[in-house]
């Protein structure tokens, strides 16, 4: 065996090893099925529908006649995706309306939700499942840590200024996509912007479980105004969330031919925010977190009331809300 097929092997090897260690084999997802009349005559906003479980879950949701709003910060790649979803659900589904949000740009948030007040009547369910992963550091426009600033404080403001439209439209919803990978995160209040020290894992976990954590004073905030929010944990799901990670030029086919195995297909992790976007089974349900369309135990850290109203005040100011 020649040195290089050699050490491909070995590569190939560990890391199967090791995906076979930190991702065990997931049971097979069941799709759901809801009647095609499910969804019409609703209007749903998901952020990041241009890719991934967005455009997965944007496309279920065409398909039960919903009025899908699809909220994303690349015009080209999100007009690609919707002819792509348009074309799968086929004729007479539900609507698909582009709009341009760029959650690193609180202006942009800003604009965004200024033209949907305007022109949109309603909004049933927001979708809160955009997110960065593990990129380097950078900032947002104004300043904040970008995974801090796109996967909390960007749909914090978001869900914000929404929250009327949403009153008015009730029984509505609110899905807050979060991941597993809290558990490996707290909120360092001491520098929440990461200003001394940059962890690009930790930055990432910590955003995941400010989702949780917004996601538990936002229902009691909501407590009596039926709309309720929920938040969910899709599992490992091959996307380009990943894009930011630097895998070895040898293991990449490797690695590849191990996700097929090991993660959800974008389709499969949709099910969960499909779940609490349509099922009557979680209606008046709020202020909790699901995986596989299941009720999911979180650590104490993630139910922390007192943590979750600090992180809540100091949000409010971080994006301008605070009086």
């Amino acid at each position: 065996m020649s040195a290089p097929l050699l050490i491909a092997a070995v590569v190939g090897g560990g890391v199967l090893l090791l995906m076979r260690r930190l991702f065990p084999r997931q049971k097979a997802v069941k799709l759901l099925r809801y009647s095609g009349e499910n969804m019409r005559g609703k209007t749903v906003i998901v952020t990041g529908a241009n890719s991934g479980i967005g455009k997965a879950l944007a496309g279920e949701l065409l398909k039960l006649r919903a009025r899908v709003i699809m909220a994303c910060r690349d015009p080209r790649s999100a007009e690609e995706a919707a002819q792509d979803i348009k074309k799968q659900a086929g004729p007479e589904n539900g609507e698909v309306v582009i709009k341009h949000l760029d959650l690193a740009s609180l202006r942009s948030v800003r604009n965004f939700c200024e033209e949907v007040t305007q022109e949109e009547s309603q909004v049933d369910v927001l979708i809160n499942n955009a997110g960065i992963y593990q990129c380097p550091y950078t900032k947002t426009d104004e300043g904040f840590e970008m995974q801090l600033g796109v996967n909390h404080l960007g749909h914090f403001l978001l869900t914000h200024l929404l929250l009327d439209l949403l009153k008015a439209s009730a029984p509505s919803r609110i899905v807050v996509v979060s991941s597993k990978l809290y558990k490996y995160g707290h909120i360092n209040f001491d520098d929440l912007n990461s200003e001394n020290n940059y962890n690009k894992a930790f930055c990432y976990s910590q955003s995941k479980l400010a989702n949780l954590l917004f996601t538990l004073e936002l229902a009691h905030r909501l407590e009596g105004t039926g709309v309720t929010v929920n938040a969910l944990t899709p599992g490992i799901v091959r996307t380009r969330l990943g894009r930011h990670i630097q895998i070895p030029l040898l293991a990449k086919p490797l690695f590849y031919l191990a996700s097929l195995v090991f993660f959800k297909s974008p389709l499969e992790g949709a099910q969960t925010p499909l779940y609490l976007a349509c099922s009557p089974e979680v209606e008046g349900v709020s202020g909790k977190c699901f995986a596989n369309c299941e009720e999911e135990e979180l650590l104490p850290k993630a139910t922390d009331e007192e943590a979750a109203k600090k992180l809540w005040d100091i949000s409010r100011r971080m994006v301008g809300l605070a009086d």
